[in-house]
């Protein structure tokens, strides 16, 4: 993670990055699914959906319950790892995702990658994205100790940028980001191509809701990130 120079502006957009820049959410679930399999564990694939945004191990408490065999989580956790690993050659961001982030940047954000994912896995998705032009800082799993719906990422994002709340604007696609956002401070925009319902979105405290980073780009103008607060 970087710090920002003296004299940036002070408006911080944070972005979520698998399933709203980068196309990875359903990779997720089938590569949770497989890893569960692994270890013996037929879980239904909706279910795993609804808990992915949420950090390893929150999701297999979600989808498994608070009475599973606590000590296979480690070995569920790097199998999805594992798993997941042989499709980033194949990540695609969303269209217009790279645009949003230098778009966002020349209205006087800083754009900061909040992300909870693993280190070599944000690094995947920040190759394909390639955007690092304007990402001026990034977080991962490690800066957090709990996960989402924990505030704790979103903070860590700020730490990275020397930002406040009333300062940010956090962009992501899952019940779990709105909340973590919402808990921490910091108004979201929710995008649906994490595949969760506008409905859930809004219900959760989105203030905004759009279906894509291209719709979100177009919309630009009208919508938080028309420029930085103050």
């Amino acid at each position: 993670m970087t710090s920002h120079d003296v004299g940036a502006p002070e408006g911080v957009a944070l972005f979520d990055l698998d399933g709203t820049l980068v196309d990875t959410n359903y990779l997720h679930v089938l590569t949770w699914w497989q890893a569960l399999r692994q270890h013996g564990h037929d879980v239904p694939m909706v279910r795993i959906h609804r808990a992915v945004g949420m950090g390893a191990d929150r999701l297999i408490d979600e989808v498994l319950g608070p009475h599973r065999r606590r000590e296979e989580d480690e070995a569920i956790a790097d199998a999805h790892g594992a798993l997941y690993a042989g499709w980033w050659e194949n990540l695609r961001p969303f269209e217009g995702a790279a645009a949003l982030l230098r778009a966002t940047a020349a209205r006087g954000w800083r754009v900061v990658l909040a992300s909870s994912a693993a280190a070599e896995e944000v690094a995947a998705a920040r190759k394909r994205l390639d955007a690092d032009d304007v990402i001026e800082a990034a977080t991962t799993g490690s800066d957090a100790e709990v996960t989402k719906p924990a505030p704790d990422i979103v903070q860590a994002a700020l730490s990275a940028a020397d930002a406040k709340p009333s300062d940010a604007v956090f962009i992501g696609d899952t019940v779990w980001d709105v909340e973590a956002a919402r808990r921490a401070g910091v108004p979201c925009i929710g995008l649906l191509t994490g595949g969760v319902p506008r409905g859930e979105l809004e219900d959760a405290g989105a203030v905004l809701v759009c279906e894509d980073v291209l719709t979100l780009l177009r919309q630009i103008d009208a919508s938080p990130l028309s420029r930085p607060p103050g």
